[in-house]
């Protein structure tokens, strides 16, 4: 038998996100029925609309775990688990994945960009979970935007216009002329000196607006790094993430009993 949790956030992974802190469930083991879709609003042109999923859990491991039913509206500003970053597998959305879908994605991208700049073309590969549409040609740094913000709103159109042909939801990546893999490079390194940082004032470091993207590569980057953990903290698209520094365990105290 199971029970339901409705949760909300600015889109379905942060909505993931909280139900993941507040059932203590690793995100990609939640299962999920996606309500409402939601927008964060591009170019601050559209209006707000919160995502909404249905989280089904066994009322067996609820019992087990202690888990108490939940609010819809977690307290804001709380801090989040940096397990909540992971993205959820969907495998069986590309399998069922049809030639026209994806040549009709390839067609709506390649009006934006050429809207944006000319001589840019398309292509198209299935990376893992999500199909990943590569740009290459035209003017790179216009259609990036500064710290990537265009082509995260490119990317953000896109999904939606293959989700609303789609029966199941599909995960879109937008790449320009390798700018994913060097950004992912750029943050692994930043992460690794703020680590360094953190261990040597002693003293928690913040990385300010970041997407869950970024931020779930710091996470994934500084996960084995001894001597320190990192959380994201905060609410709304461009939460914060903190690096702290473990603390060292100190020497154990003999329990001297003072009748011997």
């Amino acid at each position: 038998m199971s029970k339901s949790y409705e949760f909300q956030g600015k889109n379905v992974d942060q909505a993931i996100e909280k139900a993941s802190d507040e059932l203590s469930i690793p995100p990609e083991k939640i299962k999920h029925e996606v309500l409402a879709y939601g927008s964060s609003g591009i170019f601050g042109l559209v209006g707000v609309k919160k995502a909404k999923i249905k989280v089904f859990v066994e009322e067996e491991r609820n019992k087990r775990k202690g888990v108490k039913p939940v609010s819809k509206e977690p307290t804001a500003n709380r801090i989040q688990k940096p397990a909540a970053e992971a993205d959820p597998p969907e495998p069986a959305a590309l399998q069922n994945l049809d030639d026209e879908l994806i040549a009709s994605g390839i067609q709506a991208l390649q009006a934006i960009i050429d809207g944006i700049s000319s001589g840019a073309t398309v292509n198209v590969t299935k990376k893992r979970e999500r199909l990943l549409f590569s740009i290459s040609g035209g003017n790179s740094g216009v259609l990036i935007g500064k710290r990537g913000q265009t082509l995260e709103a490119i990317q953000y159109l896109l999904e939606k216009m293959i989700n609303k042909k789609s029966t199941n939801r599909v995960r879109v990546l937008v790449d320009v002329e390798g700018y994913l893999e060097k950004r992912k490079n750029n943050l692994q390194m930043m992460a690794a000196r703020m680590a360094e940082k953190a261990k040597r004032t002693k003293k928690p470091v913040t990385i300010g607006q970041m997407n869950a993207h970024d931020r779930r590569i710091v996470h994934i980057h500084l996960k084995d790094e001894n001597g320190v953990r990192t959380q994201s903290i905060g609410e709304g698209y461009y939460r914060k993430l903190m690096i702290f520094p473990k603390k060292k365990a100190g020497p154990r105290r003999r329990n001297n009993d003072k009748n011997e």
